[in-house]
């Protein structure tokens, strides 16, 4: 019987921008993750009597240019299980597409799990994240929930998520603050060919995440939620800085994203525990405590008009529905 298959978003605390293979989405770094109850994605697949996938993404049949990617990734996965049925696919995703909120993750590792239940496939969790990484790098980390991290590896076989503790008893809330949820002109894809092939920064990059995701799984060890915070923040603004130091230079912040940012700092300064993390877009993700991100939304909400602020906690693993 095929099962509806939903997967939550995660929010890379440490993060990955730069792939050392593009047909096989392997990176050039490690990565760490959080994931997040408030964003997810419902997919179902069926098996069709056709000769091409028919997509539905939110109820719309998709044309053959939109639905290229996930045809192209349908083609992967017909490969490698050796089969040749097409599918129906029905996709319901809860997050604003394309706009940093890391839509490709939860899509992508929920229409792995679809595939996997409509084949029955029997696919373990470590061999579910390696298909849903062909979709989507940082798909392969929203086969669990809690803090996971992505082994970069070095080919299709050892490059997958594992999960670094799936119910963490830790006082951690994510505010996200949605200033534009309109697609970003550039994509992540060409964002990190940029910044790898000019940015003078990258190697130092490379040498920085390894060092910081060490320092991260040490502060989630003892439950240091600041210390978390920290790292996540210099972690994040230096993959942004990749961008500002490539040649062209581009950024995907807005006016609105720096304004948060400072506001961000005033709190700090009064005592209030808060701290950004930003992914390719103009949206702001904010680790707090339960205990301050009531009073940071509130600041938040009351400083800057027209944003959308969403409260998430930690999100579980594939689900099937």
């Amino acid at each position: 019987m095929t099962k509806t298959a939903r997967a939550y978003t995660n929010i890379a605390l440490i993060k990955y921008w730069g792939k050392k293979d593009k047909a096989l989405k392997l990176p050039y770094t490690n990565s760490l993750s959080l994931t997040l109850d408030r964003f997810y994605t419902d997919t179902k697949a069926t098996i069709i009597d056709s000769d091409e996938d028919v997509i539905y993404l939110n109820n719309t049949l998709l044309t053959h240019t939109q639905s290229k990617r996930i045809v192209n990734y349908l083609n992967t996965i017909r490969q490698f299980y050796s089969f040749n049925e097409h599918f129906r696919i029905d996709s319901i995703n809860h997050v604003p597409t394309s706009a940093g909120f890391a839509s490709s993750a939860s899509g992508f590792a929920a229409l792995a799990a679809a595939i996997n239940s409509s084949k029955n496939l029997q696919l373990d969790r470590r061999h579910l994240s390696i298909l849903a990484r062909n979709g989507s790098g940082s798909a392969s980390r929203s086969i669990y929930g809690g803090f996971v991290e992505w082994n970069a590896g070095t080919d299709n076989e050892s490059s997958y998520a594992e999960p670094i503790d799936e119910t963490p008893d830790i006082d951690i809330a994510i505010l996200s603050v949605v200033i534009n949820s309109q697609q970003k002109k550039i994509s992540s894809t060409v964002g990190m060919e940029n910044s790898v092939k000019s940015s003078p920064f990258y190697s130092n990059w490379v040498t920085l995440v390894a060092s910081e995701i060490k320092e991260i799984k040490q502060a989630i060890a003892k439950k240091d939620v600041a210390k978390i915070g920290e790292i996540s923040e210099h972690n994040a603004m230096s993959m942004h800085a990749l961008t500002l130091s490539a040649n062209p230079p581009f950024t995907y912040f807005a006016p609105e994203t720096l304004r948060i940012l400072q506001i961000i700092q005033q709190l700090r300064q009064k005592g209030i525990l808060a701290y950004a993390t930003i992914d390719a877009g103009p949206n702001v993700k904010i680790i707090c405590t339960k205990n301050s991100i009531k009073t940071v939304q509130k600041y938040i909400e009351e400083t800057i008009s027209n944003v959308t602020c969403v409260v998430a906690n930690i999100g579980s693993g594939i689900q099937y529905i």
